[in-house]
């Protein structure tokens, strides 16, 4: 659950601050002020809005609409002990049931019975016209074919009722008071917050220019080690053409993956300019260079990632290179990259911030299932930063850390958990790929028992590792066999002791004797 008590008295008293400061500056132009210069009446103010932003330690973005129903985190209740939650008395007896069980309830009504259902109480009224309900039933019913329209609701209610007036679904005609909740707040504060500086700082990545493959392998991709690469895409076609003019030109009613739906590219960019939510739709598509050629002929494999052996497979092979497009906030949660694949990522427009931990470090907040099948983490990457970024400074092993801007290339190696963010609009190719460095890790995986459940991208995932193996003797005749052998000759000596090794008790640090 997100931490957010007391918050909204902050950010509420850091708006009136400014309103009132606004005010006072309006009214001081209509009055004589000689006696005091105004320079200090602009430095006082300054003053005042440091003080909040150092209290809160959190800002909201300056466009941060109020919570369409004011909402208020719990905290706040404790700290009003003459407030009653009216969240609560507008439930009746279901006030005992959690935030979440009430709209996992709701999230099985249609938009006609969560439409009736805001009608019974105030309480009713919140929950009913939680956005995140709405953005199911659009996903669920109107499969792609929707234009955002603002909100949710109004995206859904638009085409099944065209007669509906949508303007009569304001918040602003029903006023709710004393209402709180920690789980229905953090949506709303989620979507709402700036990334804290201190976010932004750390960057420990490694960072070469002009590095010959042989330096990549040895340095990076043997040692399984994230890299970030400059000037490798400097003569991409992208880099100068795929602005938004542009995309919309060459993509015209193409549709493309986002998220549950498909979308053409004039239809997404109509909904990122306009939505404020805490898990903006991404668009991330695997086929993009297939729907329209002239995309995959805007750029080239970087020099260091041309050995490709699922390349084998043909059309066989699993998904492997997507276009990514999103507004700021989008991004990807923590995970690891499919089937045992190391990747490369190219910013094209925008900026990303990247965290990465390696595979025998689990981020805080991360909960992956015994057999990887599954991972529970926060639900949001903003809650994820408030909640556990600043356990990761203390870390003996702390993340590597960077932001990636445009014309910047980062290795992400086979195993590495990673998450990342846009700071802003971001336009960015991907691809997963094996080279001999990754083949065997990547054979072990696709033979795991439960590679029907791990194996991604493909149909066929019970035979892809037998197909794969096959391919690749065909195509490179006795390579596997030699790359096990000198794995196990790799093993066998990490595991041969000296002398001293083997007469000295390491633990007790004397010598030990076996017959």
């Amino acid at each position: 659950m997100l931490r957010c008590r007391n918050f909204l008295s902050k950010a509420t008293r850091k708006k009136n601050l400014k309103a009132k400061t606004k005010a006072r500056n309006k009214t001081s132009s209509r009055r004589k002020r000689e006696s005091i210069p105004k320079h200090q009446h602009l430095h006082e103010d300054q003053e005042m809005e440091d003080s909040e932003e150092e209290a809160e330690g959190f800002s909201l973005k300056a466009s941060a609409p109020s919570h369409n129903y004011e909402v208020q985190p719990l905290g706040n209740l404790y700290l009003n002990p003459g407030s009653i939650n009216s969240r609560n008395t507008g439930l009746g007896n279901l006030q005992t049931l959690s935030d979440e069980l009430i709209l996992d309830i709701l999230g099985l009504l249609d938009g006609t019975h969560l439409g009736v259902l805001a009608a019974v109480s105030k309480s009713f009224c919140v929950f009913a016209n939680h956005e995140p309900l709405w953005r199911n039933l659009v996903l669920d019913n109107l499969n792609g074919g929707f234009l955002f329209n603002g909100s949710w609701k109004s995206t859904y209610v638009g085409p099944f009722y065209p007669s509906f007036d949508i303007a009569c679904m304001g918040a602003s005609n029903v006023k709710v008071r004393d209402f709180y909740s920690d789980y229905l707040f953090q949506s709303w504060l989620c979507a709402n917050l700036d990334m804290k500086p201190e976010w932004l700082e750390r960057d420990n990545i490694v960072r070469k220019k002009g590095i010959s493959v042989e330096e990549f392998v040895l340095n990076f991709e043997e040692p399984n080690k994230p890299v970030l690469l400059e000037g490798c895409m400097d003569n991409w076609a992208a880099l100068q053409k795929w602005d938004r003019n542009y995309l919309l030109k060459v993509c015209g009613d193409v549709k493309f993956a986002v998220g549950p739906v498909e979308m053409r590219l004039e239809e997404y960019f109509r909904y990122a300019d306009q939505v404020r939510e805490e898990r903006p739709l991404y668009l991330f598509d695997p086929k993009f260079a297939e729907k329209i050629p002239i995309l995959g002929s805007d750029f080239e494999v970087p020099i260091y990632f041309r050995e490709d052996l699922f390349s084998v497979l043909g059309n066989e092979r699993p998904d492997y290179r997507w276009i990514i497009i999103g507004p700021a906030g989008s991004g990807s949660s923590f995970h690891i990259d499919p089937n045992s694949t190391s990747a490369w990522n190219a910013v094209i427009k925008g900026s990303k911030k990247w965290i990465l931990f390696p595979p025998d470090v689990i981020p805080p907040g991360v909960h992956p299932s015994p057999d990887g099948a599954e991972v529970a983490c926060p639900v949001s990457i903003i809650e994820w930063f408030m909640n556990f970024y600043d356990a990761t400074k203390n870390w003996k092993k702390r993340p590597i850390e960077c932001l990636c801007k445009a014309g910047e290339v980062i290795f992400v190696p086979n195993g590495w958990w990673h998450l990342v963010i846009n700071l802003e609009e971001s336009v960015a190719i991907t691809q997963n790929y094996v080279s001999r460095r990754n083949l065997l890790n990547v054979l072990e995986f696709l033979k795991r028992p439960n590679a029907s459940e791990l194996v991604s991208g493909t149909q066929d995932r019970v035979n892809l590792h037998d197909k794969f193996r096959n391919a690749m003797e065909a195509a490179f005749p006795g390579t596997t066999n030699q790359l096990v052998q000198k794995a196990e000759e790799k093993k066998a000596q990490q595991k041969k002791l000296s002398f001293w090794d083997s007469v000295t008790d390491s633990h007790a640090g004397a010598f030990k004797f076996s017959f």
